[in-house]
């Protein structure tokens, strides 16, 4: 344990696909380990892990340099060139596809393409985190497994039972449409805060924070690729962290949302409803139809900023039931081939290729 404050950064990019979008070559693994011990050797970072989830390069890095910086941000974006450059070599599938736009001048890539997760805390005793990481899906993702870790008490008992949480948590909630935020409470904002977070297209949960103490409790990646490029890049695959125990849901609590497969967006070429699967990192290789869309939970202890760890949470028969569930749900929806509600509606669709299709038609219409 120490009073220093520590990091932790999680930054992911989609590289390269093997095959097509459906997992990683082990040599783009390979070449960011590289990277980042280098850092590691240099003092840049405490310690790291890098893993995949689907085609999505994970880097799961501590350090003592605080949120947004350009050190860390640098390394990440220089790590993903590097992997780019191998899997332009292997000739793997849409190299480089989430790097769309240089970092800022300060050096920052948010904003650039990777979706960044990022919380500074004073490690506890036992200090628990779990890194939430998805594939085949959209930003908002994690917005009603948030919900229900840190405000339902179906989901969390500790909300009713513990000392600690009983007080409630704060929700950020970013419009990343209008690029504004907004605070709720709850428990006593609870309706308003359902009002926005059930439309996660546009309203994203980007953090919680615990009342008692004001601590972050978790943090998300709110970046949304189609509003970055203006166009159709594949999807966001989002990050999360959340911390553990305590003051902070248990370990089972932060878990237990997804032992049933909540519909999200996303799916074949980002254009579709499917159920999320919670599934061990090896088998995080979405391929009927692109999916289902996947999540990786990885446990840590930290300690004086070391990982211990990963624990591959969903790596458990307790939630066979679930994946069950994910692949008769998905079954019930796929018969609706392109009709809605499998296919997004319209207004979701905007940024894919539909619109492209629908120019072309666009002298054939006739007035009634």
């Amino acid at each position: 344990m120490t009073t220093e404050g520590t990091t932790l950064s999680v930054i992911k990019a989609d590289v390269g696909g093997f095959v097509g979008h459906s997992s990683m070559h082990e040599a783009l693994l390979e070449e960011a380990k590289e990277c980042l011990g280098d850092a590691e050797q240099r003092g840049l970072l405490i310690d790291f892990h890098v893993t995949r989830c689907g085609d999505d390069l994970e880097l799961i890095m501590s350090h003592r340099r605080g949120v947004a910086n350009t050190e860390i941000h640098g390394l990440a974006w220089s790590t993903f060139e590097e992997c780019t450059a191998v899997a332009e070599g292997l000739n793997l599938y849409s190299s480089g596809q989430d790097l769309i736009r240089a970092p800022s001048p300060g050096g920052l890539i948010r904003g650039a393409g990777p979706g960044v997760a990022e919380m500074e805390l004073v490690e506890r005793k036992g200090e628990t985190v779990i890194v939430l990481m998805a594939d085949k899906t959209s930003a908002g993702a994690w917005n009603l497994p948030l919900y229900k870790m840190f405000a339902d008490p179906f989901n969390t008992a500790g909300l009713v039972i513990a000392p600690g949480m009983h007080e409630g948590f704060w929700f950020e909630v970013h419009d990343v449409k209008e690029h504004k935020k907004i605070v709720f409470e709850t428990p006593e904002d609870i309706y308003d805060l359902l009002l926005f977070i059930g439309a996660p297209g546009r309203y994203l949960i980007k953090a919680v924070y615990c009342k008692v103490g004001k601590e972050i409790a978790a943090v998300s990646s709110t970046e949304r690729l189609s509003l970055i490029a203006g166009r159709n890049v594949g999807k966001d695959d989002p990050v999360c962290i959340v911390r553990c125990q305590e003051q902070f849901p248990a370990v089972g609590e932060v878990l237990e949302p997804f032992s049933w497969p909540y519909l999200v967006q996303g799916f074949m070429r980002g254009s579709h409803w499917g159920p999320l699967m919670p599934v061990a990192v090896r088998e995080s290789n979405p391929t009927r139809f692109d999916g289902p869309p996947r999540a990786v939970a990885l446990g840590f202890q930290l300690s004086n900023g070391r990982l211990i760890g990963p624990r591959d949470m969903f790596d458990d028969p307790s939630f066979d039931e679930a994946r069950h569930m994910c692949n008769t749900v998905a079954d019930y929806l796929r018969r609706h081939g392109p009709f809605e509600p499998h296919r997004l509606p319209l207004g979701e669709m905007e940024y894919t290729t539909l619109p492209l299709v629908m120019e072309g038609l666009k002298g054939r219409w006739e007035d009634l």
